[in-house]
């Protein structure tokens, strides 16, 4: 399907949109890439998902799907009344006892907490509404005081954002989760609460090449050391919920355009998540801020906005990613678009195939030509051209359908499954097939190729070739 925008959107699914006829609504919307929130799924659902989707593709393309792991979950436990009411000043004992808690004590049933907690270390309670200063730790039991008054109900999540937890990348939930998403056939796999590299890599042990791997951004020590992540993962996510949190509010905006221009430099999507329409959760229209921030984004150059509980569970799931939609081909149309876009360069890394895409956004601005066509088996040479945002339309050609659906993700490409041209010849022949199904050229119209070559061998970008479609296929190569 061709989309007239270049930012991607991503559904969250759930009960608002759980049917086949559901899903297609969702994509003739503008959904580009559908998130399964392995939190709510159970692996029956994410399956019926999965195959709904799939089966979609049959008429409107690769579609990206994205298995969302939980992470670790930590939350105090059950208090006797329900909630108890804290002043500020008031101190509370945080314990390992499984009983009820009291106005004086709340069981708090995670060792991590206790081995890096310390003196002066800030503890966050119910998405940081409740603020307190750690003034004792030790093995099993914490004693803190409340910066703020408010209430403390049962099951709240804890964060302790001044220390790396000790726990493992994944839990035994999400490594179950992993597994049946990855047998379901799933494109990427998002890591949940990230906070160092090693998190990474302990993923990619278990994923392998099966699925692409996008890291949370959403604790404060995943910042520090960002450049590393941002390497050893395929992509991130901008998860400013749990980051506004970890973080000071105000922060954040500028977090997120550090990340856009991170992600870019080194050839890796950026995804911003989080409360994009929120209010289109209960309403049909979103608020003016909520359509700012979303403009904001896309002016940006981000790979894709999300929504999350405004197509899950929200009463306007289609809605909700028409407007998006709406929002980002109003954006990509305005006439500082380009120059935002582009305020700063992108830094070229150097390599033969790096300079070749390059060249190739270069030289399709230059003399203006109707689009950049890439021949790619493993998607590298479409990463490559996206970080340059070229203005003209980018098609991705490959015969591995899973390139295919991964590289939907990605800012401004158009993925097309195609056989691997034997030379030259065929190769135009191929892009003008697609230019004219897809509706991106037609005869008359010059465009640009970008390949490897030889044929049908994975390798680094290495031609260019400019050709009028309907000229050029006749002649012998």
């Amino acid at each position: 399907m061709k989309r007239k925008r270049r930012v991607k959107i991503i559904a969250t699914l759930g009960p608002s949109t759980s049917t086949p006829e559901q899903l297609e609504r969702l994509v003739v919307a503008g959904a580009d890439v559908f998130r399964i929130n392995m939190s709510h799924s159970g692996h029956d659902d994410m399956r019926t998902y999965v195959a709904a989707l799939r089966e979609l593709e049959k008429k409107y393309g690769p579609i990206a799907i994205l298995a969302d792991l939980q992470g670790p979950k930590l939350r105090i436990s059950s208090i006797a009344e329900g909630s108890i009411q804290l002043e500020r000043g008031q101190t509370i004992i945080f314990d390992a006892n499984h009983t009820p808690g009291t106005v004086d004590r709340v069981g708090l049933l995670h060792p991590e907490i206790y081995a890096a907690a310390e003196p002066g270390h800030t503890l966050l309670i119910d998405d940081g509404k409740l603020h307190m200063r750690v003034l004792e730790a030790r093995p099993g039991r914490i004693v803190a005081e409340a910066i703020t008054a408010g209430v403390l109900s049962s099951r709240k999540g804890v964060n302790l954002p001044d220390a790396i937890l000790p726990l493992a990348s994944m839990t035994p939930k999400d490594r179950k989760d992993c597994e049946a998403a990855l047998e379901a056939g799933v494109d990427w796999v998002a890591i949940s609460f990230v906070q160092r590299v090693h998190d990474v890599r302990d993923v990619r042990a278990i994923v392998g090449d099966r699925a692409a791997i996008m890291a949370k951004i959403e604790r404060r020590s995943a910042i520090a050391e960002i450049d590393d992540i941002l390497r050893e993962s395929d992509g991130v996510m901008v998860a400013r919920g749990d980051l506004g949190v970890e973080m000071p509010l105000e922060q954040v905006p500028g977090l997120q355009k550090q990340l856009l221009r991170a992600g870019r430099d080194l050839g890796k999507p950026v995804v911003v998540a989080t409360q994009m329409l929120e209010s289109m959760t209960s309403s049909p229209v979103p608020t003016r801020a909520e359509v700012s921030d979303v403009a904001t984004a896309v002016f940006e150059g981000a790979d894709a906005v999300m929504l999350s509980a405004e197509s899950a569970t929200g009463a306007y799931p289609v809605e909700a990613v028409a407007t998006m939609d709406r929002v980002a081909r109003e954006v990509e149309k305005d006439v500082n678009y380009e120059s935002i876009l582009h305020f700063r360069g992108t830094p070229s890394d150097k390599t033969a195939a790096d300079a070749i895409s390059a060249a190739a956004a270069s030289i399709a601005e230059t003399l203006k030509l109707k689009a950049i066509f890439c021949y790619t088996a493993t998607g590298k040479t479409g990463l490559r051209v996206a970080r340059q945002r070229p203005a003209q339309p980018i098609v991705v050609l490959t015969p591995v359908i899973e390139t295919a659906r991964r590289l939907n993700l990605v800012w401004g490409l158009h993925c097309v499954q195609t056989s691997d041209p034997a030379n030259t010849g065929e190769m135009v022949r191929g892009a003008e097939e697609v230019a004219r199904a897809s509706g991106y050229a037609d005869d008359g119209d010059r465009v640009i190729v970008c390949a490897g070559v030889p044929f049908k061998r994975p390798g680094s970008t290495n031609m260019l070739r400019i050709f009028t479609i309907g000229e050029d296929s006749g002649r012998p190569h």
